[in-house]
């Protein structure tokens, strides 16, 4: 038994009578009375336990804490547990991580504990700051919606969020460890953001979390130094974030009005509010210099501790910094320059014309669906970071729609090439004319290593992006793509692979002509980094443990070299299964087990997948393993073995109610599986719609989806769907259908294209 609490954002009037607001703040005085074989925790340390009868003559503990300091209501917490903790002490500072007896005496936490006082001085330090508590208590948690929450002196985790075996050497399931702990920690140095000084009103949670997740990436490259700060934080916040925020209708900041009136404060916790404000945070440290933004910083925490701030505030504190230096020149004031950032919706993509030296802004919309009635008029206040032919120029600033730049107007020469927002320093994307690249896609071809790997990885993600959007033809993305029989770097491979074979079409491409020449083209630029990852898989696989971007994006390299049907991978995956069936104790790696199990069982026959479903119902498996092994049966090259494994997965003594659903959606997104799992649905629907209703007919048919390109093929779906689903859900079915018929429609015209680009340069 447990208990623990999560009062962001507003549960804290449903455990005690209360003010529930961030900016009314006050001391608390908790006290606990609970069954004396667990322990209570709550924010401050623990001044008295004493014992208590109640009229049944029965024993409880009462727990007494120290009177909090002055704080917000969501940041109160306790738990009562049974669990272990390990501890020691930093700068005065108790820090103690709690988790399941059995975790703490296998060393499991033991990591977290060793980098979380480091983390806390580092924080300390930057920020001249000290953290104001006794104490610090980590919990971890069996179960928890979400993977860490900043209540101040008791954080509470995921136990995925702080937990790993001390026998893992890898350095991603630690980076994960280190980026959550160091987001929750920032909030206490820095709460210290939001707990020392906390937002007004929920409508600037992004200056709570958005530094937060700023100072996360800071804090775990200072533990981690082996990761790559800016590879990473461009990978997994800034590039992600991008794709969504093209499409979303909200601003960073909202107005208090605009919350209270539409929609709930939940929908606040998004990747805008999360990866946008640290985007936003890391440009405005990227033009101030990281010393004057942390010494901006450092005054707002001293004038705001134990009260409330709003981004004006914030803006304040840099003006004043900013003014009392002249090295760094701002075009416009600090506030005017990061408004346009926080209260506009969406961002700008600049436009650079080289003969002239122009660059103008826009919003960025999507052209292929745009309505004549659509305004965009917002302009932004733009820091541009570039270089021209490898060397770094002075930063300069576009603060209208549209200005010239002499020294950006290049010569005859071929050589002469320019790129903007280099390192991504901007959150933006750059359009660039067809002059410029061609020169760069020339330059890639000849010294990929001119354009540094950051700059690499955003030029191609801003151009298949820019694809999408119908600002460029596909064949100009295209062209960016010849030189990467020279490209060493997996992040940058996986943004390829995720534009020219996205996850959720892997079924679909296969039918098409495209494959083969996809095939031939890609496999030839594949080959050297396959060949130099494959040689550490069979040789060595421990001296990839540093290697950050091999954890996180092999498997995708690994598993599109055995879609491509390339027989080294193919012969891997056998070697390494059967070495398996040979021996249960043998590992596959763990950088590609996944794809190893898939083409293992695809390349084998029953007895292949018999072996899969023996493991998979061996009881001391892994969770993580036991779902590749429900991923990896779904793999199986015939009908009749997908079939029996539907069956299976009906039967309620084999499975937990949610892998059926789970066996499902993973056969229906096979190519030969689609259908089979379809005709499966509709056969047992009485059953499956006891089990799973809705939901998993949802999924199912939104995967069916991907495959209609037509209405009769729609009538067809709607035949069964109209039979069992009510009216309301029907249309949005109906509607999900249509626009997947369009986007399917418009997916074969683009494959054409690229068809027809690959025919002319395959052989290049």
């Amino acid at each position: 038994m447990l208990i623990a609490s999560q009062m962001e954002p507003t549960y804290a009037r449903r455990v005690y009578p209360c003010f529930d607001e961030p900016a009314l703040k006050a001391t608390f005085n908790i006290r606990i009375v609970h069954d004396p074989s667990y322990v209570a925790l709550s924010n401050m340390p623990a001044i008295d336990v004493s014992e208590v009868k109640d009229e049944n003559g029965s024993l409880w503990t009462v727990t007494t804490f120290n009177t909090s300091l002055k704080m917000s209501t969501y940041l109160t917490a306790f738990v009562i547990c049974d669990f272990d903790y390990v501890t020691r002490t930093e700068r005065g500072n108790e820090i103690r991580i709690w988790a399941q007896k059995e975790a703490i005496k296998d060393g499991y936490v033991d990591y977290a504990l060793n980098i979380t006082g480091q983390i806390f001085s580092f924080l300390e330090d930057i920020l001249n700051v000290s953290y104001p508590l006794p104490k610090t208590d980590l919990v971890a948690l069996p179960d928890f919606g979400a993977s860490g929450m900043e209540n101040w002196g008791l954080m509470i985790f995921q136990e995925a969020s702080l937990m790993n075996l001390p026998s893992d050497e890898f350095t991603s399931r630690k980076a994960m460890i280190a980026l959550i702990v160091s987001h929750e920690l920032g909030h206490q140095a820095c709460e210290w953001f939001g707990n020392l000084v906390t937002m007004n009103w929920w409508n600037d949670l992004w200056l709570n979390e958005g530094l937060a997740s700023y100072f996360e990436y800071l804090g775990a490259t200072f533990v981690e130094p082996k990761l790559s700060l800016d590879k990473i934080f461009y990978a997994h916040v800034v590039q992600p974030v991008l794709k969504e925020d093209s499409e979303i209708v909200r601003s960073l900041s909202e107005s208090e009005d605009k919350i209270k009136g539409s929609f709930s404060l939940m929908s606040l916790f998004d990747n805008i509010t999360y990866s946008k404000g640290a985007s936003i945070t890391w440009m405005l440290s990227g033009f101030l210099t990281e010393k004057l933004f942390i010494r901006a910083l450092t005054s707002y925490l001293k004038e705001f501790s134990f009260s409330n701030a709003n981004q004006d505030d914030l803006w304040t504190h840099i003006q004043m910094v900013v003014d009392a230096q002249d090295e760094v020149q701002l075009p416009a004031s600090v506030k005017q320059i990061m408004d346009s950032w926080t209260c506009q919706n969406g961002f700008p993509v600049l436009t650079l014309n080289l003969t002239t030296g122009t660059i103008t802004q826009e919003q960025i919309f999507n052209k292929k669906n745009r309505k004549s009635t659509d305004s965009y008029n917002n302009t932004w206040i733009i820091p541009i970071s570039w270089m021209r032919n490898g060397s770094s120029q002075p930063l300069t600033w576009l603060d209208k729609s549209s200005k010239m730049f002499p020294e950006m107007q290049v010569s005859e020469s071929e050589y002469d090439w320019i790129l903007l927002n280099v390192n991504l320093s901007g959150y933006y994307r750059v359009h660039y004319d067809q002059l410029n690249l061609k020169r760069l896609a020339r330059l890639l071809e000849n010294d990929p290593k001119a354009i540094p790997a950051v700059s690499r990885f955003q030029l191609i993600d801003d151009v298949f992006a820019l694809t999408d959007f119908g600002y460029v033809p596909i064949e100009t993305a295209l062209e960016l793509t010849k030189y990467l029989a020279k490209e060493d770097e997996l992040f940058i491979w996986n943004v390829v692979l995720l534009n020219l074979i996205p996850d959720n079409l892997e079924s679909t491409l296969k039918n098409y002509e495209v494959y083969p020449l996809l095939k031939k083209y890609l496999l030839k630029r594949m080959l050297p980094i396959y060949h130099y990852y494959a040689g550490f898989i069979h040789q060595n696989v421990d001296a990839l443990e540093d290697d950050y971007f091999a954890q996180v994006y092999l498997e995708k390299l690994f598993a599109t070299a055995c879609w491509l049907g390339l027989q080294d991978c193919l012969d891997l995956s056998s070697e390494l299964y059967a070495k398996w069936m040979d021996n249960p104790e043998y590992k596959i790696p763990f950088l590609i087990r996944r794809t190893v199990c898939c083409y293992g069982v695809a390349v084998g026959s029953d007895k292949e997948w018999n072996f899969a479903w023996k493991m998979y119902n061996h009881t001391d498996s892994f969770e993580e393993d036991e779902d590749i092994l429900l991923y990896a049966m779904s793999c199986a090259n015939e009908p009749w073995l997908l079939y029996r494994y539907l069956q299976y997965g009906l039967s309620d003594t084999l499975f937990s109610s949610n892998c059926t659903s789970a066996i499902i959606s993973h056969v229906v997104t096979k190519d030969i599986g689609h259908r089979i799992a379809w005709e499966f649905v509709t056969e047992n629907w009485p059953l499956l719609s006891q089990g799973y209703g809705q939901e998993l007919l949802h999924d199912v048919l939104k995967v069916m989806g991907r495959f209609v390109k037509t209405d009769v093929q729609i009538q067809e779906l709607q035949v069964f769907y109209n039979a069992t689903l009510e009216e309301d859900e029907r249309e949005a079915i109906t509607l999900l259908l249509e626009s997947a018929k369009l986007e399917n429609i418009e997916r074969r015209k683009l494959l054409i294209k690229v068809a027809s680009w690959l025919e002319k340069n395959v052989d290049d």
